[in-house]
């Protein structure tokens, strides 16, 4: 998918929005959400996306959603900086399937990094245990 191309409403991140599939919630407003990433690269890899925006990327997302958006990408790592204490952070956004983009609805990974621990690859691997993603976002949510 190139740059240019129009929002999907029935992509993974919409189908989240309206509920037809599960998440681990860690934040929600009347239009942000913020849940853990089922592939993670790291323990606390997250993503927050905007809930009524139709953008599939930073270059057709309105100013104003945009301000929402990367407000919550900081209150999130904050909470995931207070609530895990990792060694570092990692904010992503990708444009487009050649720079990584795999699902295209504007979204931003919140990527706690810890020295001494390799990150895994950006949309590898297989999917996380629920369980275990509960038992972080709980600490994540204490911090919010």
């Amino acid at each position: 998918m190139m740059l240019d191309q129009s929002y999907d409403p029935e992509n993974i991140f919409a189908k989240i929005i309206c509920g037809e599939i599960p998440s681990v919630n860690l934040y929600e407003s009347d239009s942000i959400l913020a849940f853990m990433d089922v592939f993670p690269q790291s323990e606390g890899h997250c993503l927050v996306i905007h809930k009524q925006a139709t953008a599939t990327n930073l270059f057709d997302v309105d100013d104003d959603d945009l301000a929402a958006l990367t407000a919550a990408v900081k209150k999130v790592a904050q909470a995931v900086r207070d609530g895990l204490a990792p060694d570092g952070i990692r904010i992503a956004q990708f444009n487009g399937a050649p720079a990584g983009q795999t699902v295209y609805h504007l979204h931003f990974h919140v990527i706690p990094v810890y020295e001494g621990r390799n990150l895994g690859a950006h949309a590898s691997g297989g999917p996380a245990d629920t369980e275990q993603l509960e038992k972080t976002a709980t600490k994540i949510r204490a911090a919010l």
